[in-house]
């Protein structure tokens, strides 16, 4: 849904930003080794039910993850290597984000709600796998109600309320489940 309706506005506003740091010397794939570190420091606050901390490293996670492409845009060295670094970085950082939730869930009262968070992370990972694998034969995936940039905002609502959290997370893998099946349509249409 982000990609398809706020992506060009969101890239137009980051560029005056990343044109700021590109003055800094500070390459793309820094912004997104950042991003894996931050993710992990992330991951550990949400297993700890240090909820509004791992709101604002979220924030963060999510701005370093959107700022590496506007960099690389800017200091013109867009290229493949850095956009598979990107893709699998991405990966990594839902896997601590989900890991973290899941580790949160394992010490509470409730451990056996540690397979919603890890059920989110397999939902996420086919949806992403969708769209990589469309591409790589020449269709488009993109669209769905749950992609990466709808799951940060979701989950940062979920941080900034932990009292409904659980409940996001289940809002949050109906959605994901429900864009996965809209993929898998489009792109099976595509193909017969």
């Amino acid at each position: 849904m982000f990609d398809g309706n706020f992506r060009k506005p969101f890239d137009a506003a980051v560029a005056p930003v990343a044109a700021v740091l590109t003055k800094t010397g500070v390459g793309p794939n820094a912004f997104t080794a950042f991003g894996i570190a931050l993710a992990g420091g992330t991951a550990v606050l949400l297993s700890q039910g240090r909820f509004i901390l791992a709101l604002i490293g979220l924030a963060v996670t999510g701005f370093a993850d959107a700022i590496d492409g506007a960099v690389a845009k800017a200091t013109d060295s867009v290229s493949i290597a850095g956009a598979y670094f990107d893709s699998v970085a991405d990966r990594v950082s839902d896997a601590f984000l989900f890991f973290g939730l899941s580790w949160f869930y394992v010490a509470s009262d409730s451990p056996q709600l540690a397979l919603l968070p890890f059920a989110l992370y397999v939902a996420a990972s086919l949806v992403s796998y969708q769209r990589a694998k469309a591409e790589s034969l020449g269709f488009d995936a993109k669209g769905g109600l749950m992609e990466r940039a709808e799951r940060f905002i979701v989950l940062g609502v979920g941080l900034a309320f932990s009292g409904i959290l659980t409940w996001i997370l289940w809002l949050m893998l109906i959605a994901t489940i429900i864009t996965a099946l809209m993929r898998f349509r489009k792109v099976w249409l595509q193909a017969t």
